[in-house]
């Protein structure tokens, strides 16, 4: 009723103005902060009430009004029909839903409703009687929240018979609060990594942002604005098609979500398995298991619904299919290539092409897999070796020139010197033997066999006597030979002597 709707005190000040101090309305008016017509008809209405200043004590507003409006029945407020909170909050996690929407549908069904501005009022009042993690707004299949807990569960390594503090990993979906958590031996990164892959396997979809808090494991670089994720963590949610956003450090409310999620593992779940006895991770993430489809299952008084019933109402329908096949765990190390075209990985040597010598490229390593990319271009491939100081080369990574002595080695010449005789392979043995490295010497051995073509066997046979009687052991020496006949003359006596053994002549067997 508009002429009651100033407050009790207002209308006490009008009065007091008026008799009291004897102001003219305009004044009043100006003082009070109300129009002129409404300082004069309180004057008139209190005059002819006979009331004046100071009003009668202990007067209250309904006797104040029932003296002011005599025949005026009092104001009632109508009832209006109250929206359905607990729907209307759901139905505002759904994609596209807003208040505005709930509102014309509350307005069809109910045409003398609640005004617009109202409407909004009374809903964020309802709403501030939830608790903190209702009060915030997740579209259904939008955000998964993890981390791990603050308390840890004590488990029997099998291995060793000690007792261990397992750590729990939780992840926990923002609008139907479906909740997920395992027990790892560690906080690393093949751990965290794990540990969504089985959440989203858990879920049986792929949400469409992760939310982690700033672990060491997954976020390099907690820098407000642009935070540094791992590469392997970056893999991931490229490989699974979210995006990664990580709570801002010191901003409590970007993961409370997942803290109420931790809270409720901690206190439904863990603090029933404190006396258990759990051997190995696998009795108890079976036992974790247990009892978080119980938790998940369990009616949340203040919305009366489970939070297995909001899942499957909200969030699995709105969530991406998993993709497949499912991520392999990949380790992302950056390395420099030696001169010999080969980089390091767990003390192995993998060879990637001779041009990138000197050049940092990237080291993708799975279980089986070793991948080098250079500029994002994969340039080598190698099965994955645990045998320390070895090396993995690939014969089209070396120059041309190593290229072609790749194919060699000691052995294969001892083997062909054999086929030709004592001698040739008595030879081959000292020019093997005359450099610090064997492959040194493989163009010497190549040529020196190869003289079996041109000249025959027997000759290359009969050369190599007479060049071992004179320590040659050079191409050029029994070309020589060769060339000048040498070997077809007869040798002195002391040429049929054996050759004499030294501490530095490794000889033919070394190399078998």
């Amino acid at each position: 009723m508009p002429q009651t709707s100033l407050s009790m005190k207002k209308i006490e000040e009008i009065l007091r103005l008026k008799y009291e101090l004897g102001l003219t309305h305009r004044a009043i008016a100006k003082s009070c902060g109300v129009s002129t017509s409404t300082v004069s008809e309180y004057a008139t209405r209190a005059k002819a009430a006979g009331l004046s200043w100071p009003l009668p004590e202990g007067m209250t507003r309904e006797e104040l009004e029932a003296q002011l409006y005599p025949n005026k029945e009092p104001y009632r407020r109508k009832k209006l029909p109250l929206p359905d909170w607990p729907f209307i909050h759901k139905e505002l996690k759904r994609k596209g839903v807003t208040l505005s929407l709930l509102w014309m549908e509350y307005r069809q069904e109910h045409p003398q409703g609640y005004g617009y501005s109202q409407f909004c009022e009374r809903y964020r009042v309802w709403k501030k009687q939830l608790n903190p993690p209702m009060r915030l707004k997740h579209k259904a299949g939008e955000k998964l929240f993890v981390d791990y807990a603050g308390q840890t569960l004590r488990v029997i390594d099998p291995e060793t018979g000690e007792i261990r503090e397992a750590q729990i990993f939780v992840a926990t979906l923002g609008a139907s609060h479906y909740t997920y958590a395992e027990a790892q031996w560690s906080q690393d990164l093949p751990n965290w990594i794990g540990g969504h892959v089985r959440a989203f396997a858990f879920f049986g979809g792929v949400t469409e942002v992760v939310v982690p808090d700033n672990l060491k494991a997954g976020v390099t670089s907690p820098d407000l604005y642009e935070p540094d994720l791992n590469p392997t963590y970056r893999e991931f949610a490229r490989h699974y098609g979210v995006a990664v956003v990580p709570a801002r450090v010191r901003k409590p409310r970007d993961k409370s979500k997942v803290e109420v999620g931790v809270q409720v593992v901690e206190r439904w779940i863990l603090a029933r398995l404190r006396d258990r006895q759990l051997i190995g991770l696998a009795a108890a993430n079976q036992a974790i298991r247990e009892l978080l489809t119980e938790l998940n299952q369990r009616e949340m008084k203040h919305l009366g619904q489970s939070r297995w019933q909001l899942f499957v109402e909200l969030d699995r329908p709105r969530l991406a299919p998993l993709p497949a096949p499912a991520y392999e765990y990949a380790v992302w190390k950056m390395a420099r290539v030696h001169i010999d075209y080969h980089v390091v990985f767990e003390k192995h040597y993998y060879s990637v092409p001779y041009t990138l010598s000197g050049k940092e490229v990237q080291i993708r390593a799975t279980e089986k897999i070793i991948e080098i990319f250079s500029q994002r271009r994969r340039v080598a491939s190698h099965p994955r070796s645990k045998e320390p100081g070895r090396f993995s080369t690939h014969s089209v990574h070396m120059p041309p020139e190593h290229q072609f002595y790749s194919q060699w080695s000691p052995e294969r010449f001892l083997r062909w010197a054999g086929e030709i005789g004592e001698q040739t392979t008595a030879l081959i043995g000292l020019a093997l033997d005359a450099r610090g490295h064997p492959e040194q010497a493989y163009r010497t051995c190549l040529g020196i066999l190869g003289l079996a073509k041109r000249y025959s066997p027997a000759r290359l046979e009969a050369a190599c006597q007479r060049a071992n009687a004179a320590r040659i052991c050079s191409y050029r020496g029994v070309n020589n030979i060769l060339k000048n006949k040498l070997d077809q003359q007869p040798l002195e006596a002391e040429a049929d002597q054996p050759l004499p053994s030294h501490e530095n002549i490794r000889g033919k067997n070394y190399y078998h």
